[in-house]
């Protein structure tokens, strides 16, 4: 197992002078009423991001850094490598190779780094891939998290953990709007594997005593998002018809309605939730739910244009079996953590498009 970046030597306590996954002389977690979190710096932490490279673990880096972390980064080996997101820190996080389906690899790993937080988000993320490869989406998605926890169980128990689980474990949904007690029914592969990944997690929290939460993330987007999400798809597109690059977006079922919520608020969440002093499961959303039609008004006009004229419906962009409507209920974390989201629907789509338009014009 290679390291791919190496920032220096710190000192790294021992697993036998933790206490409550923490080491004994790192900060002083105070929670007073009202869900307020206050961190009391004194030595740095160590956090590893498992799909660091991804939209909310660069995000998530950003915030540890801010935070004075020690940040380290899990990525698989590749024959190319995409570091595009997080380029601007490169020089601040320690990259490490291995992979979440070599169990070994793992652990080795976390012997290596011995960190005080895992956050979980690596993973097979796109919907209609999982489609058209359930076997390794399972293997990634499902199995991964238990080759993960294994791992911590093994080389260290007293590890704070979070796990990525996913709105899209709703599926049809069963109640409006989903809450932490929802019942879930996927309906998609990606969607069975992430609840497996949740179970997994609580199974392991209540057999082993593990520090091990779960943020049940309803959609959430940035300028960062891969341009295969179709929201990113629709700001591209919005960007390369001002410009004159392109002049028909294709899109599949416009009636999808998702509670969309911004990346960079989300990853405050993911943090939070491990300075709690008891693991628990929480959803993340932002309470409202928007049309993929809505979001495509939005982006259009904000450069002036009519989505009408460059719309069109695509028969074989929609998916086996769709998702129609999701929207969370994020009380519980705005109780508890004292979490809520800044940025609005909007906002949301007009950043994005803004970033589309300032990398098309460059590019």
């Amino acid at each position: 197992m290679a390291t791919l970046r190496y920032i220096g030597k710190r000192k790294r306590s021992r697993p036998s002078e933790r206490l409550n996954g923490l080491p004994a002389n790192d900060s002083t977690i105070l929670r007073p009423a009202g869900g307020v979190l206050h961190c009391l710096p004194m030595t740095i932490r160590r956090a590893l991001i498992t799909g660091i490279t991804g939209q909310d673990g660069s995000y998530l880096a950003d915030l540890l850094l801010e935070k004075d972390y020690e940040v380290h980064g899990m990525v698989r080996r590749s024959s190319t490598e995409n570091f595009e997101r997080i380029a601007h820190l490169t020089h601040r996080v320690t990259l490490h190779q291995a992979d979440l389906l070599d169990q070994l690899s793992i652990v080795d790993l976390l012997k290596k780094v011995r960190p005080q937080e895992i956050y979980n988000l690596a993973a097979q993320s796109f919907v209609p891939t999982s489609w058209v490869q359930p076997v390794l989406t399972g293997e990634f998605t499902a199995l991964g998290v238990t080759r993960m926890l294994d791992a911590i169980r093994l080389v260290d128990p007293e590890v704070r953990f979070y796990q990525a689980s996913s709105s899209e474990m709703f599926g049809k949904v069963l109640e409006t709007p989903q809450t932490e007690k929802t019942p879930f029914y996927p309906r998609s592969p990606y969607g069975v594997a992430k609840a497996y990944g949740h179970f997994i997690t609580v199974n392991y929290r209540e057999s082993y005593n593990l520090f091990a939460a779960s943020g049940i993330l309803f959609n959430h987007e940035s300028p960062r998002r891969g341009k295969e999400f179709v929201t990113r798809k629709i700001s591209h597109a919005v960007a390369q018809i001002k410009l004159g690059l392109a002049k028909e977006l294709r899109l599949g079922n416009l009636d999808a309605e998702r509670d969309w919520g911004y990346a960079g608020d989300y990853v405050r969440a993911m943090w939070m939730m491990l300075q709690q002093p008891k693991a628990d499961d929480f959803v993340i959303a932002t309470g409202e739910s928007h049309s993929v039609r809505q979001f495509c008004e939005i982006a259009f006009s904000h450069v002036g244009l009519d989505w009408r004229k460059h719309v069109a419906v695509d028969e074989t962009f929609l998916r086996p079996a769709e998702v129609e409507k999701l929207r969370g209920d994020s009380s519980k974390a705005r109780r508890v953590l004292g979490w809520k989201p800044e940025a609005s629907f909007d906002a949301l789509v007009r950043m994005m498009v803004d970033a589309d338009l300032k990398r098309c014009a460059h590019s």
